[in-house]
């Protein structure tokens, strides 16, 4: 039986690299986005992989429950889950940041994958098998001026991800943190609010990962025995590393 794998965010960057590989591999996938056109270009580009889209705002609960209760009755029986929705809004100082970004970091990183998760969770027990990865990112465990909030949602993703073990433990279910640096897709699009010319700066005269770098890493986390867990990776560019502390000196 091909394995069926759940993808959110799917429409572009990380979830769609995921989506064409596993399509590769034979697996049925289930994709879920907030750009219905996006996912019906990408269904009809993995064809004739065996593909279900949807379009969802995982900061929506009612509409969530909605989506997910309509699918096909073997699609809710995922083996993998990748929460992969999220976004970064603004790089303005904490005391000058709009709290709106933040709380729409906060609905879409933090409550948008617990919701996805809780839902599918308990069949995933019932089973006995499955797999959670969850995105989460170097802003984390690095914080950088402006990650703010940003960064406190995804050392939330971590540290959700390291709980779901604890309560897992003496299940066959496995999960991942998988913690990506700089990485070129519409992240920066979306953090500047389509102001091109700064997302496009930010990957200035270095080789960041692409998308298909962290899909790669993540088909390789799914294939790793099944008595194997990969508790947690970071990844970055070489051309991205840590710097000394900050000092600031009168």
């Amino acid at each position: 039986m091909p394995q069926i794998i759940l993808i959110t965010g799917a429409s572009s960057g990380f979830g769609a690299a995921c989506a064409r590989e596993f399509a590769r591999k034979g697996c049925v996938l289930v994709l879920v986005a907030r750009r219905l056109e996006r996912l019906q270009a990408l269904q009809q580009e993995l064809a004739p992989a065996e593909t279900y889209i949807a379009q969802l705002d995982v900061t929506a609960p009612k509409a969530l429950e909605a989506v997910f209760d309509s699918l096909p009755e073997k699609c809710r029986e995922i083996d993998v889950l990748i929460n992969n929705a999220g976004l970064a809004l603004g790089i303005e100082p904490a005391q000058e940041a709009n709290f709106d970004d933040w709380q729409t970091m906060v609905d879409t990183n933090i409550t948008g994958l617990l919701r996805v998760t809780r839902f599918f969770l308990p069949g995933m027990v019932k089973r006995n098998c499955g797999h959670i990865i969850n995105i989460a990112s170097t802003a984390a465990s690095w914080p950088y001026p402006g990650g703010n909030t940003y960064g406190a949602t995804k050392a939330f993703v971590q540290q959700f991800s390291r709980g779901l073990r604890a309560d897992l433990l003496g299940t066959k279910l496995r999960v991942t943190t998988l913690s990506p640096g700089m990485a070129e897709t519409e992240f920066s699009d979306v953090r500047f609010k389509q102001d091109k010319a700064k997302a496009d700066a930010v990957y200035n005269n270095v080789q960041p990962l692409s998308a298909k770098d962290i899909a790669d890493i993540i088909v390789w986390i799914c294939s790793v025995p099944a008595h194997v867990n990969i508790n947690s990776l970071e990844v970055m560019p070489v051309c991205q590393s840590w710097g000394p502390l900050a000092i600031h000196r009168e």
